[in-house]
């Protein structure tokens, strides 16, 4: 076990303490959760850091980092539509575009084209916008003033919006990559 992977399994451990945090009963949760969840998103740049920095790459890190990700937005998403019902259709375009993006990226690694559906800067920018968005939607709470809340609504949808794009410039990549195959 090196350091980078210890960054990346501590995402997937942070997502509980999330949960947890934020259904506190207490003034604070919701800050709590927030501040947890950056921390839980920062190690996703953190891993790959101490990967290239310490000479730490691994197949095994390789494998469970997009998984960590993915564990993380997917999980808090369904609880944040559990509280907020009007987040139900970004979240399920959150969450199936990562499904898709993960199932093509694995059937052209099967293939040897891997670095064909590498991660493009509109996927990095959907991630950004996505975390600021979950961020803000952990943070929002009664006490805080409405726009807040709508901000979150806000970049969520912006997040489900730049999914959409980013998954179609992943699978117009790993068409093109076919055809010019055939």
């Amino acid at each position: 076990m090196n350091w980078a992977n210890i960054a990346t399994i501590s995402r997937v451990v942070l997502i509980p303490v999330v949960i947890y945090c934020y259904n506190l009963d207490t003034q604070s949760s919701h800050l709590l959760a927030a501040i947890l969840f950056s921390i839980a998103s920062l190690t996703d740049w953190l891993d790959g850091y101490l990967a290239r920095k310490l000479d730490q790459t691994s197949e095994f890190g390789a494998f469970l980092d997009p998984v960590a990700d993915k564990l993380l937005v997917a999980i808090i998403v369904i609880m944040l539509v559990s509280v907020y019902p009007a987040l139900l259709l970004a979240g399920s375009i959150i969450i199936a575009r990562e499904i898709l993006v993960s199932a093509l990226r694995e059937w052209m690694a099967a293939q040897g084209l891997r670095d064909k559906v590498a991660v493009a800067f509109s996927g990095k920018l959907k991630t950004t916008v996505q975390m600021l968005a979950i961020i803000t939607l952990l943070l929002a709470n009664p006490s805080l003033p409405e726009w807040v809340l709508m901000l979150g609504y806000a970049l969520i949808y912006l997040a489900a919006v730049l999914s959409i794009s980013s998954g179609m410039q992943y699978f117009r990549a790993a068409l093109g990559e076919q055809q010019s195959k055939s």
